[in-house]
């Protein structure tokens, strides 16, 4: 058999995972991620070469943990996995510890990022967005995006082709509609998608609240009643939409309009006002 008693390896892997709200569980999530990135990377050695892991100069190639954060509040979750166990102080040396390093989006404003001039700072910039609201104003300079779509590496557009398309499939655009920006951005025409962009989320929010307006009043007033439910019980607008799986955007205008009616929330007052607004908006 084969002696290997020199390895080397070149590359770590960044692990990153996404959140819109505060989990206090993500570091014990991250550490099955990073077991199975290892066991993954084992099987591949072994398969290219038999017994290799059992070898002492067999190394796991290092995982840089990233936590990506944009939600409204304030991260406040331990960022070391010795805090998710019971007793850590006093087992410490039997228990497997790592920290995961946290990117918070509120941390860096648009102009900020935009001077930076990659990849990385456009795919920022898109996950902070929230709402419609938030896109409608997002004012990306041209020289910015002609310099990305002209110099970032294929597969830093392969991922901001998949945000793309993330963010287009939150707003209902069609999978035709999706599939074509998906490829103006591998074909590097940046700066003529995002002027498309804008305006085709524009109309599907547009199509949005003229559906929900056509919605029956029974139906609404149901969820008015349910989203001010959880309200008094201090749940945030994203938790409320992914229990109630609505808009996020939607359910956010239902607790501005019932903010004015705290802390008995009268539903049809409510309801009326949402409406107004709701109406203001398409004569607009």
């Amino acid at each position: 058999m084969k002696s290997y008693s020199k390895f080397t390896l070149s590359i770590f892997i960044a692990l990153i995972e996404h959140k819109s709200s505060v989990d206090y569980n993500v570091s014990m999530q991250i550490l099955r991620y990073m077991v199975y990135i290892w066991d993954d990377y084992e099987r591949r050695e072994e398969k290219r070469v038999s017994g290799i892991s059992k070898l002492k100069g067999f190394k796991y190639p290092p995982v840089f943990p990233i936590v990506y954060y944009n939600g409204e509040s304030s991260w406040t979750a331990d960022k070391a996995l010795k805090c998710r166990v019971a007793l850590s102080d006093i087992f410490s040396p039997y228990i497997p510890n790592y920290k995961y390093h946290l990117v918070n989006t509120a941390d860096h404003g648009n102009e900020e990022l935009i001077k930076k001039n990659d990849g990385l700072s456009l795919l920022m910039i898109l996950n902070k967005i929230r709402n419609t609201d938030e896109f409608s104003s997002l004012n990306l300079p041209k020289d910015y995006l002609d310099n990305l779509s002209a110099n970032a590496p294929q597969d830093v557009l392969d991922v901001l082709a998949r945000v793309v398309a993330v963010l287009l499939r939150k707003h209902h655009v069609s999978e035709d509609e999706v599939q074509d920006f998906v490829s103006q951005i591998k074909e590097r025409h940046m700066s003529d998608l995002f002027a498309n962009f804008k305006a085709t989320v524009n109309v599907q929010e547009e199509r949005r609240i003229g559906r929900k307006i056509g919605q029956s009043i029974g139906e609404e007033t149901k969820l008015i009643k349910l989203v001010c439910n959880k309200l008094q019980k201090g749940w945030t607008a994203e938790k409320i939409a992914d229990l109630f799986e609505e808009d996020l955007g939607y359910i956010q205008k239902i607790i501005e309009a019932a903010i004015e009616y705290a802390p008995d929330y009268d539903t049809d007052k409510i309801y009326a006002k949402l409406h107004d607004e709701q109406c203001d908006a398409i004569k607009a």
